[in-house]
């Protein structure tokens, strides 16, 4: 098929190319031959009078027309996707699909075993893959890289839709037998301990709990910095130090760790938790599918909770 004389399989090919900066990559990707994509690379060239990579050392570098071109060309294959090639419908039971999502540790502690049960009861062949959140999410959402990305809502982009989960508030978690501990727990003994504090991976930005006291004009002396959410409860053991994390987390860790779980002595208000897909996916039967799934799962998670609260 083709438009304006560009046969539209190139289109694909090109597409790949951009992405990876590499002809053995792309190639690889689409189970081609290199030989074959070398190919496309000279008919992509020739169509567009343009060398699109340049070998700069050791490494392809994308020309100035590539890199113009290699958001519209992403945009076009979604819209195809989206509109021609996406199926009528979506049924669990009969799929093998792969959902490509970006959770943070947090999420996958908490919210994503819900999520699995309930999806392997509808569907027991449907497969996840359960993606760490990396430096720009919403970039990789603007390049249909996931299907879905789970994260506070201020960080959400506004170029996709997006629905709220669920609401999640801080608490601080101690060592039960620090001398911190003992007593209440007021902002002087707070703000003058040490603190234990989550950076989420591969990001530059601080978290959002470190955020939330920055706007209080409150500064707290950093001990210790972390990666993971969830194993933020287990550094306070065993030291005069204190965490300060989802509440969902703390009492899920004060089951099994020898701490204890105090309020925050400042108000930081609640954290909302929002789901977000790429808009041209928003009437895929599968997309909408998980939808449901999540919010079913965010019900079950809360059941979990008030049992483990007692009510």
């Amino acid at each position: 098929m083709r438009f304006n004389k560009l046969d539209l399989n190139l289109l694909v090919a090109l597409d790949v190319l951009l992405i990876e900066a590499s002809i053995s990559r792309a190639a690889e990707r689409l189970h081609m031959s290199q030989s074959a994509m070398s190919n496309a690379l000279a008919r992509l060239r020739d169509y567009f009078d343009d060398e699109l990579l340049v070998q700069v050392g050791r490494r392809m570098e994308l020309t100035p027309r590539a890199e113009v071109l290699k958001d519209t060309v992403r945009d076009v294959l979604l819209r195809i996707d989206s509109s021609v090639a996406a199926k009528p419908e979506f049924v669990p039971a009969k799929s093998d699909r792969e959902f490509r999502i970006f959770v943070s540790d947090f999420t996958l502690a908490t919210l994503i075993p819900h999520v699995l049960a309930r999806a392997h009861a509808q569907g027991p062949d449907i497969r996840f893959s359960l993606l760490p959140q990396v430096l720009e999410p919403t970039r990789s959402l603007d390049r249909a890289e996931v299907d879905m990305v789970v994260m506070p809502s201020e960080y959400c982009s506004a170029s996709h839709p997006t629905e709220d989960l669920f609401s999640e508030r801080f608490q601080c978690v101690l060592w039960r037998d620090s001398r911190l501990a003992q007593g209440d727990l007021n902002l002087e003994r707070y703000v003058a301990a040490g603190h234990v504090l989550t950076l989420p991976p591969a990001t530059n930005a601080s978290s959002l709990e470190d955020g939330l006291f920055k706007r209080h004009g409150l500064e707290r002396r950093i001990d210790v910095t972390s990666f993971s959410f969830a194993c933020a409860p287990a550094l306070v053991v065993g030291t005069e130090r204190v965490a300060t994390i989802h509440s969902r987390l703390a009492r899920q860790a004060a089951r099994h760790l020898p701490i204890v779980v105090r309020e925050v002595p400042v108000a930081l208000g609640e954290m909302r938790q929002a789901m977000q897909w790429h808009r041209y996916r928003t009437r895929d039967p599968g997309i909408e599918w998980l939808r449901r799934v999540f919010h079913d799962a965010v019900r079950d998670m809360d059941a979990a909770d008030s049992v483990l609260l007692g009510g």
